[in-house]
């Protein structure tokens, strides 16, 4: 039966040589033929492992190779894998004690798809690890040493990343052998390299550019690599941005690039370049958002001229940097003249009260002029509001604030908002005198001015419901209120502004503990103890 099958076939006897031998055999190896040793007519590892199978010793000679491993049971050597010709075969041993039957199998196919689905892993692995690797950060920077670290050591022996000209100088990253990623600013023309324009231009998709090593300029070759084989230049798609491009350097000894690993770095590339892009949209908006989150920020307190003055902001989020509340401070445009202090509350939170509170400060700051007249600039603000298409509104205490010798004359007018506290340097506590309605949501409003003195060592403290309606205590679901307030007031009579403000900010803090907080703001201004020369500014604690 195994003289006519299709596998081929061997009889080999004790003595090591062949016995009988089938046709297949014969068409594979055409040395065999009965009488001939096994070990000059088949491959060195079919003999081997016929060796090791029946114990036998290795030839005798110089060329003989190393001693001969133990014997061993015929399991424990077969099957044995090994090439003949262009084609790979398993061999399969059964001994019946005088001699071995090889049965060979063309395993050709199936190794090929193995090594095919290994290589196929360990690109999946790779990409794996590059996504991983890539999407950990949104750092531009980052992004372009990592992709190309990645490159050097996974497809290529050296790797640039160069991305769009910013400024005068296109950032580059450049990663050899060594694996050691070195950023540069380098002032080159693109043009230089074929291909590379287009692929910063990053639309429409290029195709992959091979470029002679030989005609690369200097910047683009670095030393270390000894005779380059191959160059190309392959753009990193983004969505929507131009990404950047990518250039691969192998030497001379593995210089060219299958069609399978010119899919496979495409595949990297697009991986690569849309990290990039999202990395490099988000450091725009980053940078976008930190200039417009400026001019949203509260001020710093500006040298107000004969008083001391102190400011606290906390936003109800943690996280958040603004809020619903809000206060401006506006010196006196000259000497003598009236400050203008504005405190106010917009409805809602985070970061859309924050664009509103945007609005109405830029409309208090075209206002300005009108300042002497609180009941005018709280009109026109009204009417500034009421043309917004959204129903929104705001409570506002404007504070007008001049020096007059040791004293301190105030003009407070409120607009729907919490009046102000005077705080006495003797203990007494009192609330000023004006109230009126808000801002935004009637077509006209009304308000009562109130003038306050304050003598050395009084203080005025304006401040927004956070500060009252915070909501906690023993009970968990208890506010804060304006009579509490008050009473703990009168415990810090004498306080300069920065400790007061501080110390109110912080009571309904405690207050609410580690529940939801709303907006708070704060503003103490405190008349000073000493007199100083008329002109001279105090500076805020």
């Amino acid at each position: 039966m195994w003289l006519s099958a299709a596998c081929p076939a061997l009889l080999i006897d004790a003595d090591g040589i062949i016995s009988q031998v089938n046709d297949a055999a014969l068409s594979l190896l055409t040395g065999a033929a009965p009488g001939v040793p096994l070990a000059d007519a088949a491959p060195a590892w079919l003999a081997r492992a016929h060796r090791l199978a029946t114990g036998a010793a290795a030839p005798a000679g110089p060329a003989a190779g190393p001693a001969p491993l133990p014997p061993a049971p015929p399991a424990s050597v077969t099957p044995v894998r090994g090439p003949v010709g262009e084609a790979v075969f398993d061999a399969h041993a059964i001994a019946d004690g005088t001699s071995v039957l090889w049965w060979l199998m063309d395993v050709t196919d199936h190794v090929r798809v193995s090594k095919a689905l290994l290589a196929e892993r360990r690109r999946t692995a790779f990409l794996l690890e590059a996504s991983n690797e890539l999407l950990s950060s949104l750092n531009l920077d980052r992004c372009m040493e990592v992709t190309a670290r990645l490159a050097a050591r996974h497809l290529a022996d050296a790797a640039l990343v160069i991305l769009p000209k910013s400024g005068h100088r296109h950032p580059v990253a450049y990663c050899g052998p060594d694996g050691h990623v070195v950023r540069e600013n380098l002032a080159v023309d693109p043009r230089q390299v074929p291909g590379l324009e287009e692929a910063l231009r990053g639309f429409p998709p290029m195709p992959s550019r091979w470029i002679d090593p030989a005609a690369a300029p200097g910047w683009l070759v670095r030393g270390g690599l000894g005779h380059l084989g191959s160059l190309v230049v392959t753009a990193l798609p983004g969505h929507g941005v131009p990404a950047g491009a990518l250039v691969l350097l192998r030497r001379a000894a593995h210089a060219g690039f299958s069609p399978d690993e010119e899919v496979f770095t495409r595949l990297f590339a697009a991986r690569a370049g849309a990290a990039m892009s999202a990395a490099r949209l988000y450091a725009d908006q980053a940078a976008i958002t930190e200039v417009l989150m400026r001019e949203l920020l509260p001020p710093r307190a500006p040298l107000l001229e004969g008083v001391e003055l102190a400011a606290r902001y906390r936003p109800s989020g943690a996280t958040e940097l603004v809020g619903g509340d809000f206060y401006d401070l506006y010196p006196a445009a000259t000497p003598g003249g009236e400050s203008l202090v504005v405190l106010g509350d917009v409805c809602g939170k985070g970061l859309e009260a924050a664009v509103l509170t945007g609005k109405i400060r830029n409309a208090l700051h075209a206002l300005l002029p009108m300042a002497g007249d609180h009941q005018r600039l709280l009109s026109m603000l009204n009417g500034v509001l009421l043309t917004d298409e959204r129903s929104t509104f705001v409570t506002l205490v404007l504070a007008s604030v001049r020096r007059d010798g040791p004293q301190v004359r105030m003009r407070l007018t409120s607009a729907g908002h919490a009046p102000p506290v005077i705080v006495r340097a003797g203990g007494r506590v009192e609330e000023a005198r004006t109230k009126g309605t808000l801002i935004g949501m009637l077509d006209e409003i009304t308000s009562t001015t109130d003038t306050v003195t304050l003598d050395p060592g009084d203080t005025c403290l304006l401040f927004t419901d956070g500060i009252t309606e915070a909501r906690g205590g023993p009970l968990g679901d208890e506010l804060f209120g304006e009579q509490q307030l008050l009473e703990e007031l009168e415990q810090c009579a004498g306080m300069p502004p920065e400790a007061l403000a501080e110390r109110v900010q912080m009571l309904a803090c405690e207050w609410a503990g580690g529940g939801d907080q709303d907006d708070m703001a704060v503003i103490a201004i405190t008349a000073p103890l000493e007199a100083r020369p008329a002109g001279e500014r105090g500076r805020p604690r």
